[in-house]
Order: structure tokens, then C-alpha cells, then sequence
């Protein structure tokens, strides 16, 4: 196909060879296949804000860090820079999960370079060489849909384990490779301990895989892995190795809402006579 001039810079820097195909175009990207290097390769090529439409980018930003100050404010008053910098932080954000999760084990397409909005990664293929599908476009038998399941909640305790979050996991954004299920899309992967929405972001993760698998093996609707990990994980508990049952049970122990207040005011007083 003709060269899009979006990859010109990268054909110049010799990043990018030929570009082959167009794979797809999401919501907050288009994606294409290249020959960089002598072999083929994924190139996620970034949409401008105002072309994108993917939303609430506020409850999935919360948490993260940017460079300085400066940055800070800048994105706070959504100037014009405000916003040129939340956008590289919005795309900065993929590249940091992919290589953070990566270390961490989790199955990930292998980053190769980032510049100019473009990021060149592993192309994911299937048993013939070719694109591999998504999740959603495959059939799966009663058991291959339980083995998947149980790949899928390693890989969220993995994740979870290295402190993200993906926050829109779905049958949409799982390949089906040669080797295994890949997990993509990840620019707006959450910070665990800094959002204050990703309790409920990683049950929503963990409920649309289980409702997926489901259609093909009804008894996993009836799980609740959301629920006993998140549990775990805010008890500090929770391990690569960690042990689930799939069940979740609610104390029935009152809180000690009295209790927990006297300690906050006592530890109150305690810094004012301190400092």
C-alpha cells in the first residue's frame, strides 16, 4: 500500500522499511502492519484528541506521575500545552505498562521503538503466520474456554501484582496467538494504589472475561475472582502464587467506624504535638 505520510519519518530513519497493510482502526488508534527490520511488525499509529473517542480519560489518568511541576499545572489549566502534554502522557502510558508488565511475566507484545506518536511492536501471529484474532472472533469449546479463563485471571493477578490495573479488558483486546493469549491496548491502564477507581475497574476486567468465557462454559458465570482478588490485594496478601477459589465471602463483622475515627484522631494530635 501506499505509505501513509504519518510514517514518513520513520521510513527517513530507516525504523520503517514498507508499509504492508492496514489491520485496524480503534478508538483511540489505527494499527499496521510493517516490515521494519527485514521482518513484520505491529505499528500502533496514535489519534490526536480530537479525533478520538475514547472517554473518561479523567477516572483512568488519576494517579499517574508526569515529569515535573510544570507539567502538572500546565495539564490542570488544559492550555494548549496542558493538553499537547496530557496527550504524550495519555500515549507515554501504553509504553511504560507494556514494558512494566512485560518484566512483571505478563504476555504482552514486545516493544521495539516509540517516537512521533507511532509505537513499532511485535506483530502477534497465529499458528499460520498470519495476524493473530482477537478473543472475540474465535470459537471455544466448553474446556478450552475454562483453560483460557484460568489464563486470563494469572495474567489480571500478574498485573495486579506489578501494580496496574488495565481497566478495559475485554474480548476486544485479547489476541489469540500461537503461543497463547496476548493482552493489548493499555493506554489507559491504571496505577492500583494511586486511582481510587481501580477496585472497580480490575471486577470489571475480571467480569467481562468470566461473562465472555461463559457463553461456552456456563458453571464460570458463577464466579467471583473480581471480589477475592481485589480482597487480597488490599490486604497485601495477594502473590503471583496466590491460591484463588473463585468465591468470595463478606464479613458479616460489623466495621468499628468509632474505632477507626478515634485512631485518625488520635494520630491527628499526635503530629500537631510533634511538629
Amino acid at each position: 500500500m501506499k505509505t501513509p505520510k504519518k510514517f514518513e519519518m520513520h521510513v527517513e530513519n530507516g525504523l520503517v522499511d514498507e508499509v504492508v497493510s492496514q489491520l485496524m482502526s480503534g478508538k483511540e488508534a489505527e494499527v499496521y502492519v510493517v516490515r521494519s527490520m527485514g521482518e513484520l511488525r505491529c505499528a500502533k499509529v496514535y489519534k490526536d484528541a480530537d479525533h478520538r473517542s475514547f472517554s473518561s480519560q479523567a477516572r483512568y489518568q488519576e494517579g499517574r506521575k508526569v515529569k515535573n511541576s510544570r507539567q502538572t499545572r500546565a495539564m490542570g489549566k488544559n492550555s494548549k500545552f496542558g493538553r499537547k502534554e496530557q496527550e504524550g502522557a495519555w500515549q507515554n502510558a501504553e509504553v511504560n505498562a507494556l514494558q512494566r508488565l512485560a518484566a512483571a511475566g505478563v504476555r504482552v507484545p514486545q516493544i521495539f521503538s516509540y517516537s512521533g506518536g507511532i509505537l513499532l511492536m511485535e506483530l502477534v501471529a497465529d499458528d499460520n503466520g498470519n495476524s493473530a484474532p482477537r478473543l472475540n472472533d474465535v470459537r471455544l469449546t466448553a474446556e478450552q474456554a475454562r483453560d483460557c479463563h484460568r489464563t486470563m485471571i494469572t495474567q489480571i493477578v500478574l498485573m495486579l501484582c506489578a501494580g496496574l490495573v488495565h481497566g478495559d479488558l475485554s474480548e476486544y483486546n485479547v489476541l489469540v496467538g500461537s503461543d497463547g493469549l496476548v493482552i493489548i491496548d493499555l493506554p489507559q491502564a491504571i496505577d492500583a494504589a494511586g486511582n481510587n477507581n481501580a477496585a472497580d475497574m480490575l471486577k470489571r476486567d475480571v467480569a467481562n472475561m468470566t461473562a465472555y468465557f461463559g457463553r461456552f462454559a456456563p458453571e464460570l458465570l458463577a464466579t467471583d475472582y473480581g471480589r477475592e482478588i481485589w480482597k487480597l490485594y488490599a490486604r497485601g496478601e495477594l502473590t503471583p502464587e496466590s491460591i484463588l477459589t473463585g468465591r468470595f465471602e463478606q464479613s458479616a463483622i460489623p466495621a468499628d467506624v468509632r474505632g477507626v475515627m478515634r485512631d485518625i484522631e488520635l494520630e491527628r494530635r499526635w503530629h500537631e504535638l510533634n511538629n
